[in-house]
């Protein structure tokens, strides 16, 4: 009896080694992978409003690409529509006929960066994402390599104005 008694009243040493070792990997590869998700996070800001002050000069160009059900309508703010970009037979989005357009854009007005992508409501993420990497980059493949050069690459993200136009 008196043994038992006497057991339980040593205490037993903790052994942290395998503890402190996986501290030791985890904790690189958590700094680590917080470097490669911040990398992977696009800035975009909201539409800028029609209220900017008088004294500032008018930008030559206002870009704004609508996303519809069944359209791209890609227009200036301070003139209205400049294009109409439809569906295929298939129903299917045509990103490569919004991304040619747009360069045309870019090459009468070089300088312009900023461009507002707006959506209707219920538009799908997937959507939204491939019509921004149609409106940011463009890829040319003149130099014998392809190559991704900039198109508008400050995007904006608002509410597009409902469809006069009407769907299919």
């Amino acid at each position: 009896m008196r043994s038992r008694a006497k057991n339980r009243d040593t205490n037993p040493e903790l052994d942290i080694t395998s503890f402190m070792n996986l501290m030791v990997i985890l904790i690189p590869f958590l700094l680590l992978d917080a470097v490669f998700t911040q990398l992977a996070v696009l800035q975009i800001s909201m539409p800028s409003g029609a209220g900017a002050a008088s004294d500032e000069t008018k930008p030559p160009l206002v870009l704004e690409v609508m996303v519809y059900k069944d359209k791209f309508l890609v227009a200036d703010r301070q003139t209205g529509p400049l294009k109409t970009i439809n569906v295929d037979a298939q129903g299917k989005f045509d990103y490569k006929a919004l991304n040619d357009y747009l360069h045309t854009i870019k090459t009468q007005y070089p300088l312009v960066t900023e461009a507002s992508i707006l959506l209707e409501q219920d538009t799908a993420y997937d959507k939204l994402i491939h019509t921004m990497d149609a409106v940011r980059i463009i890829t040319s493949d003149a130099s014998g390599k392809p190559a991704k050069y900039a198109l508008f690459p400050d995007v904006s993200i608002g509410d597009a104005p409902p469809d006069i136009g009407g769907g299919k």
